[in-house]
């Protein structure tokens, strides 16, 4: 197995109950995500999170709360995702943004379609997040102390 750990970012955006989603092929199959995505190297996670957003879905982003900080060993190549998780408001929608090549839709979902479509999902760690953010377990972004 490899010796690989990932760091990532996604974000939970929230409105109207319904939760602003991806969906993306992997390993050659679709799975949905939330807007979700690699931190690089001497990039601040704050600035990573309103990054990966809007380059997978085209939405300008105001981060509102941190969830957690989550851990997911992939069964299909052995890589450790370590996720950074944060709350966020959707500011506007830039129609004109070219989104990423790896992303094939962009979608508003409620929990329950979420839920309902769990074999469909990228990890078990979308509805933990999910489940973590209905229940109210979000921290003051001023938890995240490494601001560059």
């Amino acid at each position: 197995m490899p010796d690989k750990i990932h760091l990532t970012v996604a974000t939970i955006v929230y409105k109207d109950n319904q939760f602003l989603m991806v969906r993306e092929t992997e390993h050659g199959r679709s799975v949905i995500n939330q807007p979700a995505g690699h931190v690089e190297s001497g990039e601040d996670i704050v600035d990573a999170a309103i990054r990966e957003t809007l380059e997978e879905t085209g939405w300008h982003i105001e981060l509102s709360h941190f969830v957690g900080f989550y851990h997911y060993k992939s069964v299909a190549n052995g890589v450790t995702y370590y996720r950074l998780v944060f709350v966020a408001n959707p500011v506007s929608l830039d129609t004109q943004y070219p989104i990423d090549a790896d992303i094939d839709e962009v979608l508003w979902m409620s929990a329950d379609e979420i839920r309902n479509n769990q074999n469909e999902l990228r990890s078990e760690l979308v509805v933990q997040c999910i489940d973590d953010f209905l229940q109210g377990k979000v921290y003051p972004l001023d938890i995240i102390r490494n601001r560059l």
